[in-house]
């Protein structure tokens, strides 16, 4: 079989799923198999459809529904295999839960945020937190021609990623708390981005790029309900989540916005909140009307 190359943004025309990078790079994940963590990344996926249909439990956490089977027609594996690989999330790491429904219905699982929690409340072997849900044994698959629990739930926008709720009322959590989480985001933060990478890249934007970095860890740690972009107020959890999924390619886009800018900006936080809320919508156009210009010049 020969296969062509790629040219141009041709890469973009693929949905992708998303594996946190933390997974990878922390050490608390060095012996989760590569399996699992992709397993991870199947139902972080799943998270997002989950929460736009409103499956929420009576304290407001998302729940979905991936069964054994699930697990393995999107891995080629073997029921034994989907069972280990969810057991290694569940009772080595702690990466997600399990209840039971009874009656023959299939398990529910809570996809945990790793982010937030202190490295001590990880599970290692057993469930140290009395407070959360006991968790049984998911339940063996029946055969695939009588599954009637499988929702058609493939989403191709992944945008489910681990981070807290930050809902009003909430009790205010100790400074040493927030110290900790803020430090957290941080270092994911600046995997998501290539920090390093930018910083060699761009040196004669150094500061902006600084600037950048620590407006994202602002917004993504803010405890307020909604964050001013625009003159809109809009929902903290929405702008957290497209916060966290921005990577390199859109901080060079917003430098490069601020550079080619012309017209004086007065408030320069708010620009930048603007442009990179919108960056993955904006930058993709951007680069297209480039593109077009260019064939109309005769450029390429």
């Amino acid at each position: 079989m020969t296969l062509d190359y790629y040219y141009g943004d041709q890469a973009e025309q693929f949905s992708f799923y998303r594996i946190p990078k933390l997974l990878f790079t922390d050490k608390r994940f060095k012996d989760l198999s590569a399996e699992a963590k992709i397993l991870y990344g199947l139902l972080l996926d799943r998270m997002n459809l989950s929460a736009k249909n409103g499956w929420l439990d009576q304290e407001g956490r998302v729940y979905i529904v991936y069964t054994v089977e699930d697990i393995m027609d999107a891995l080629s594996c073997a029921s034994q295999k989907a069972m280990k690989l969810l057991n290694e999330l569940d009772e080595k790491r702690g990466l997600i839960e399990r209840k039971r429904q009874g009656l023959g219905k299939p398990n529910l699982i809570y996809v945990k945020n790793f982010v937030s929690a202190p490295e001590s409340k990880f599970k290692n072997g057993e469930n140290q937190n009395s407070g959360l849900l006991k968790i049984e044994t998911q339940e063996f698959p029946k055969s695939k021609g009588s599954n009637t629990e499988k929702n058609n739930t493939d989403f191709n926008d992944t945008e489910s990623l681990p981070f807290p709720s930050f809902r009003g009322g909430q009790k205010r959590e100790s400074k040493g708390n927030d110290a900790e989480r803020r430090a957290q985001y941080r270092e994911l933060i600046i995997e998501n981005i290539s920090y390093d990478v930018l910083l060699v890249d761009l040196p004669y934007d150094k500061e902006i790029v600084e600037e950048i970095l620590e407006l994202i860890v602002d917004t993504v740690c803010t405890t307020k309900e909604t964050v001013r972009i625009s003159g809109d107020d809009k929902p903290a959890e929405v702008v957290r989540s497209r916060f966290l999924k921005l990577d390199s390619e859109h901080i060079r886009f917003v430098v490069s916005c601020m550079k080619e800018n012309t017209t004086k900006i007065k408030n320069i936080r708010q620009y930048l909140l603007a442009t990179l809320y919108n960056a993955s919508l904006t930058m993709t156009s951007y680069y297209t009307a480039l593109v077009q210009h260019d064939m109309a010049e005769g450029r390429i």
